[in-house]
């Protein structure tokens, strides 16, 4: 089971150390982020951004035994170079705890914030796929090739390098992709994705079937990838507790699709993905200060779910 923090007015490091160790010393087995620079509500004064790969390059350090990772990283962020390096970095800094959530990025309006380029959707899956080309051509290159990794594409060009970033992790960290599009997104996933995640919403059965479809489709064996669900939470003993829980999710989408509840509720609900295809779920949690919600689920849900690992003990934050 794995944690997605997606906090609704931003965060400072300390409160994602916080909720990171607190993950780790319920059980979880990952502590996901997301990569943004603004929240759902642009105008929100009280969003407070910070850098994804920063912060994780910080928990990497400050962790012993969770995964890390981001869900997930706009391809639009940083040029593909620079982020093969960034994520090489972070999983030599973690001892190859390290997994790279990427899509297209679709919030245009963060891009113009920031002064970040936003193009229209075909070319965000052009620029996404020669970025993903990149990221596995120079990770998978050995240093002093001659001649190194090159890549001439519309969008980017690699010329000869012949000192290429070295993960701890070979041929490089893994990589998760999703989204509910029924073409290029399974297609893109098929050929470069250790996880394929069915997003929110629709059926998440028959996404799995496109995807599983097109990794056949490659000559690609389906069961070589993890097929991952996100799911929004809000958990409690009490009605008040889950009241409060259910107000900060962050849309009414959202809320639509959360399992909001007790913890059978939610141990009923991860059963229901699994029913679906989905060996992996990383529950969506909002308020990131509220860590007696992440203790309650590691200590009354993990240990129904079966092959969830269990609360470890001798962790302190």
């Amino acid at each position: 089971m794995r944690v997605l923090m997606e906090p609704r007015h931003g965060a400072r490091y300390a409160d994602v150390l916080a909720l990171a160790l607190a993950t780790e010393q319920a059980g979880f087995e990952a502590f996901f982020r997301s990569d943004h620079l603004l929240g759902v509500d642009p105008d929100d004064p009280e969003y407070r951004p910070t850098d994804c790969w920063t912060t994780l390059a910080g928990l990497a350090r400050e962790t012993s035994r969770v995964r890390l990772g981001s869900l997930v990283t706009a391809s639009t962020f940083r040029p593909p170079g620079l982020l093969a390096a960034i994520v090489a970095s972070v999983d030599e800094m973690s001892g190859g705890r390290v997994e790279l959530g990427i899509g297209t990025g679709w919030y245009g309006r963060e891009h113009d914030a920031f002064g970040l380029e936003f193009r229209t959707t075909r070319e965000r899956f052009d620029r996404l796929e020669e970025v993903l080309a990149v990221l596995t051509g120079l990770w998978s290159t050995e240093t002093g090739a001659a001649p190194g990794f090159s890549f001439e594409g519309e969008h980017f060009r690699i010329d000869d390098n012949r000192t290429p970033p070295r993960p701890t992790q070979l041929p490089g960290p893994p990589i998760i992709i999703g989204g509910a599009g029924p073409k290029r997104t399974p297609a893109i996933a098929a050929r470069y994705a250790a996880e394929f995640n069915g997003a929110l919403g629709g059926d998440l059965r028959e996404r799995f079937a496109i995807f599983d479809r097109a990794c056949e489709a490659i000559g690609r064996d389906p069961g070589t990838a993890r097929h991952s669900a996100v799911l929004p939470v809000a958990c409690g003993t009490t009605h008040a507790d889950i009241d409060r829980r259910a107000a900060v999710i962050g849309s009414e989408f959202m809320r639509d699709h959360a399992a909001i509840g007790a913890p059978e509720h939610l141990t009923d609900r991860i059963g229901e993905l699994a029913d679906s295809g989905a060996d992996t779920v990383y529950l969506h949690v909002y308020d990131i200060h509220d860590l007696d919600q992440i203790a309650l689920i590691g200590a009354e849900v993990l240990p129904h779910v079966p092959g969830a690992a269990q609360p470890e003990t001798g962790v302190t934050s």
